[in-house]
C-alpha cells in the first residue's frame, strides 16, 4: 500500500515531465519561451552553487511564518470569543466575510505605503489573507457543536476554562486543523505575489528579477523550489496534525 501511494504521485510527475520535454522536442514553443528540462537542471546547479536561492528561500519562510503565527494567535482567540456571543455574530459576521472576499493582493498599494519596501508589507499581506478566513472558520465550527454538549457541562458544574479545554476546543479541532492548513497554503501562494511588487528578495522576487531578465529557466527553478517546499511544508502540517488529533481522541484520521 505504501509502494502504490509513493508510485503514484511520482508517475504523475513522471508524466508531466515527460509532456514537457515532448513539446520541446516538436518545438511547440520556441527554447527562449520555454526552456528545456536540460537548460532548467544546469540553471538549478547555477542557482545552488551561488546560493542565492537558499537566502530567498530562508527569508520568504521567515516572512509566512510571521505572518501566519500573528494572523493564528490572534484569529483563534477572537473567533472564540464572538462565536459564543450571537450578537457579536450578527455584528461582525458581514464585516468580516466583506474583508475575506477582498484579494490580499488589492492592499498591495496601501501596505507599499504604510510599510514601504521590505519584509513589513508582505508580512501585513500575509496576515490579512488568512487572518479573515481563519476567524469565520473558528465562528463556523463553534456553530457546529451539538448543544448537548454543553447542557452535560452545566450538569457537570464545569467552569468557563474546563468548558474550553473539554468541550470546545476537542469539539472544533477538525475543523480548526483544516482551516489552519488550507490558510497555511493561501499564505504561501500570496507571499509569492507579494514579493514581487515590495521586496528585494525572496522567492517571489526572484521570479520577478527572472522574468525582467528573460530568463525564465531561472524562473522555472524558482517555480520548482516553491512548488517542492508547499508540498514539504503540507505534509508535515498533516503529521503535526494527526499527533494533534491523537491527543485530542480523534485517532489517525487527518489525511
Amino acid at each position: 500500500m505504501k509502494e502504490k501511494q509513493l508510485l503514484l504521485p511520482i508517475s504523475s510527475f513522471a508524466g508531466f515531465f515527460a509532456i514537457w520535454q515532448i513539446l520541446i522536442y516538436f518545438n511547440v514553443f520556441p527554447e527562449y519561451a520555454l526552456p528545456s528540462p536540460a537548460t532548467v537542471l544546469g540553471r538549478f546547479k547555477m542557482e545552488f552553487s551561488s546560493f542565492r536561492i537558499f537566502n530567498d528561500i530562508i527569508v520568504s519562510l521567515w516572512r509566512v511564518a510571521i505572518g501566519f503565527s500573528f494572523s493564528a494567535i490572534l484569529a483563534i482567540p477572537l473567533g472564540l470569543w464572538i462565536g459564543e456571543n450571537k450578537k457579536l455574530k450578527m455584528a461582525f459576521i458581514p464585516f468580516f466575510n466583506f474583508f475575506r472576499f477582498l484579494s490580499p493582493l488589492s492592499w498591495i498599494p496601501f501596505a507599499i505605503l504604510w510599510f514601504h519596501i521590505g519584509d513589513k508589507p508582505a508580512i501585513f499581506l500575509i496576515f490579512l489573507s488568512t487572518f479573515f478566513p481563519l476567524i469565520i472558520s473558528v465562528i463556523s465550527a463553534l456553530a457546529t457543536i451539538p448543544d448537548i454538549y454543553f447542557r452535560v457541562a452545566s450538569e457537570y458544574t464545569f467552569k468557563k476554562k474546563e468548558v474550553l479545554y473539554k468541550i470546545t476546543l476537542p469539539a472544533i479541532m477538525p475543523q480548526l486543523i483544516t482551516s489552519l492548513r488550507v490558510c497555511f497554503g493561501i499564505s504561501w501562494v500570496v507571499i509569492i505575489a507579494a514579493e514581487m511588487v515590495g521586496c528585494q528578495d525572496g522567492l517571489g522576487y526572484g521570479i520577478w528579477d527572472a522574468r525582467n531578465g528573460l530568463s525564465l529557466d531561472t524562473a522555472i527553478c524558482y517555480m520548482i523550489v516553491i512548488g517542492l517546499l508547499g508540498l514539504v511544508m503540507d505534509r508535515a502540517f498533516v503529521l503535526i496534525a494527526k499527533a494533534k488529533y491523537l491527543k485530542w481522541g480523534y485517532g489517525n484520521r487527518y489525511e
